[in-house]
């Protein structure tokens, strides 16, 4: 723990004093996301390749229903933006549906919100534009200085408005003007994104041609697991935690070292179906993988039994579930966020893993504060917080969510199944439960400082997952 000045994993310990020079066994990781970006330099080494099937040939060579699925598949086709579930519930119009009340109210306090915030967001930006410009204008440069700024000495009113608005900009971290713009241009990009498509009743997102309220139907998509668009990162950023290649002299390195990576691209830009990411993990578990990754969730989930079924059937065949708790300092005990394994509190599988997320501070802060909890349903904690990884085009940055620390206990996971293959995905998440660091302090819960309860009050184990002592109590399992 000494080497450990943030709450990690022991991931560098468990290389160097229990891994050494071993040689695990292969193990396939299934990354139900936003697609992966395969030939990224950090991964194209470590993508899974369905070596029954012919690439590009347009025939199902391995007779599993889907054509050239050579790193995995994508229900999405070549879909990008999607509504939220409730507003897709909402648009229905089916007020006989259990969720609709629930759906309308939700889709009326956000659709306020998002539409307030654009309309404060727009005049910021024009107040920080024109500012920017007015200074650009009097220094006859853009890349004027903080300095320069504070040396302005005028009567006239707009360039001692632009000097207070820039002043303002930098006494909240922010250097240059250039960056305060792109800043609030990338918030309206995605205020825009909100209200134009996930909360738009009248947007149509589905472009693969299937019906996701019939589960009959099943072989649409394709074969193409890569993002359709350079910032669709989420899924080549979760990737990277866990198989980013190691010691490499680029980038980042992934918890796993002994992973082929199953691109399954099922999350749009909004809500995913609940249709495809029951069909994702089936196909998952029926191509291999014993390791899936789902960074994803939500809070209304019309067909949440058949991804029950789906998560069943991962456990039935021996295979590790591991989820992200959710982002809304909310506890899911009480608030649900799906996918879910349990009805009313009873439990449908033994290898499930809900995952919450820390940040990297010890003390009270311990806590993400976006982080959902739950005594009963978030399982362990994991960094989540400032988690640098791999995104498309061989590129890399921070990113914060449970999304982040999911994926470092799927890696943790990978490890364990590679050194102990004779473990069952029952016993690796019982591993994962017990071997973590018990937290005895108080810690801020929701990032609400008036709510401070015993870190045990809030995960099931009361732990945070170590790399290090898991494999320590796999090894003493497995003999």
């Amino acid at each position: 723990m000494l080497k450990d000045t943030i709450p990690g994993m022991s991931v560098d310990k468990a290389y160097t004093e229990i891994i050494k020079n071993k040689k695990g066994k292969k193990v396939i990781v299934a990354v139900i996301d936003s697609g992966i970006d395969i030939d990224h330099e950090d991964l194209d080494d470590n993508i899974w390749t369905n070596k029954d099937e012919k690439p590009g040939n347009g025939i199902d060579d391995d007779n599993n229903g889907y054509i050239d699925d050579v790193h995995g598949w994508n229900f999405l086709g070549d879909g990008y933006n999607e509504q939220l579930e409730y507003v897709r519930i909402v648009a229905s119009g089916n007020t006989s549906h259990p969720d609709y009340a629930a759906a309308k109210a939700e889709y009326e306090k956000e659709y306020t919100k998002w539409t307030q915030r654009k309309t404060q967001y727009d005049q910021v930006y024009e107040q920080v534009n024109n500012a920017n410009e007015t200074l650009t204008k009097h220094f006859g440069k853009k890349d004027y200085t903080q300095k320069e700024v504070g040396a302005i000495k005028t009567e006239d009113q707009a360039l001692n408005q632009a000097k207070q608005i820039a002043q303002y900009m930098y006494s909240n971290d922010i250097d240059t003007m250039a960056d305060a713009v792109e800043e609030i241009e990338s918030a309206i990009k995605k205020i825009n994104e909100r209200l134009n498509y996930n909360l738009n009743k009248d947007f149509k997102g589905r472009v693969n041609g299937d019906d996701p309220e019939d589960m009959n139907s099943k072989y649409y998509g394709n074969g193409n697991v890569k993002p359709v668009q350079k910032d669709e990162s989420h899924g080549t950023h979760v990737a990277g935690i866990i198989a980013a290649e190691r010691n490499n002299g680029k980038g980042a390195n992934g918890v796993a070292n002994n992973v082929e990576i199953m691109s399954i691209r099922t999350v749009p830009n909004g809500d995913e179906y609940d249709k495809d990411v029951a069909l994702a993990i089936r196909y998952a578990v029926d191509n291999g993988a014993s390791i899936i990754n789902g960074s994803f969730g939500k809070s209304f989930s019309p067909h949440s039994d058949w991804v029950r079924d789906a998560i069943a059937y991962a456990a039935k065949n021996d295979v590790v579930f591991v989820h992200a708790a959710g982002n809304d300092s909310k506890n899911v005990d009480v608030e649900p966020n799906f996918p879910d394994d349990n009805i009313n509190g009873q439990e449908i599988s033994d290898t499930y893993i809900r995952v919450g997320a820390l940040a990297p501070k010890y003390g009270s802060g311990l806590l993400a504060g976006f982080s959902n909890y739950g005594k009963s349903n978030v399982d362990v904690f994991a960094p989540g917080a400032q988690v640098y990884s791999t995104t498309p085009e061989n590129e890399y940055d921070t990113k914060g969510g449970t999304s982040m620390a999911a994926p470092a206990v799927a890696g943790v996971a990978a490890l364990i199944r590679s050194y102990y293959p004779k473990l069952t995905a029952a016993q690796v998440k019982q591993v994962i439960m017990d071997s973590g660091l018990s937290i005895k302090t108080k810690v801020i819960v929701g990032g609400n400082t008036d709510d401070i309860k015993p870190f045990a009050d809030i995960v099931k184990s009361g732990k945070i997952v170590n790399a290090y002592n898991a494999l320590i109590m796999a090894s003493k399992m497995a003999n």
